[in-house]
């Protein structure tokens, strides 16, 4: 049996980091969604309250190894290099293909019902950076990224939603908190948070 060395998730947080980077998302993309979302519910929501919360969402290891999983099969799609028919299914975004959203459901459900709604509504709805990725127009394929995009920015969107509830039950807003101490109250910004 070959010996094995357990990945770092050090390394595992930089390359999910850097798959959404080359695959043309950046953090802040991801937040301007949430911000959409939730500004409107949320008197003195920031963009870098947003920014922050996506951060906190890609601390997780279920989302972390969703977005190495799907943009790994996105590219190899690119290179053709899968068999057939799932090289078809994957290029093509065939529509009754529902591994993408199984995958990203799996990350949001960690978040709870909140979460998993406001994925349906993104999924549906495709603000952002998501209708971008969703568009078959060139060479490139999103079949799972624009999925995972919106897996993030819906669970960046219910940790907003419940710290929102626990400022209110103190009589604040997130206009009263520094977008760094956006975690639950006492929280010490553990790796895998919530």
């Amino acid at each position: 049996m070959r010996e094995y060395k357990r990945v770092h998730s050090n390394d595992v947080t930089k390359a999910a980091k850097d798959a959404l980077v080359r695959r043309g998302v950046k953090i802040e993309d991801i937040a301007k969604i949430v911000y959409e979302m939730q500004s409107p519910y949320n008197h003195g929501l920031t963009l870098e309250h947003c920014i922050n919360s996506v951060e906190r969402v890609m601390m997780k290891r279920e989302v972390q190894h969703s977005i190495l999983v799907g943009v790994e099969l996105d590219e190899l799609a690119e290179k053709k290099m899968l068999s057939y028919p799932l090289q078809a299914l994957v290029e093509h975004d065939e529509g009754l293909f529902g591994v993408d959203e199984t995958i990203a459901l799996g990350s949001v459900l960690t978040y709870g019902s909140i979460a998993l709604t406001t994925y349906g509504h993104l999924d549906k709805k495709k603000i952002g950076i998501i209708k971008k990725l969703d568009t078959k127009a060139g060479q490139k394929v999103h079949t799972f990224l624009d999925d995972l995009v919106g897996s993030i920015a819906a669970c960046a969107a219910s940790r907003i939603a419940h710290r929102m509830r626990d400022l209110e039950e103190e009589g604040e807003t997130f206009k009263d908190i520094p977008p760094a101490e956006l975690g639950p109250k006492g929280e010490d910004l553990p790796v895998d948070d919530e």
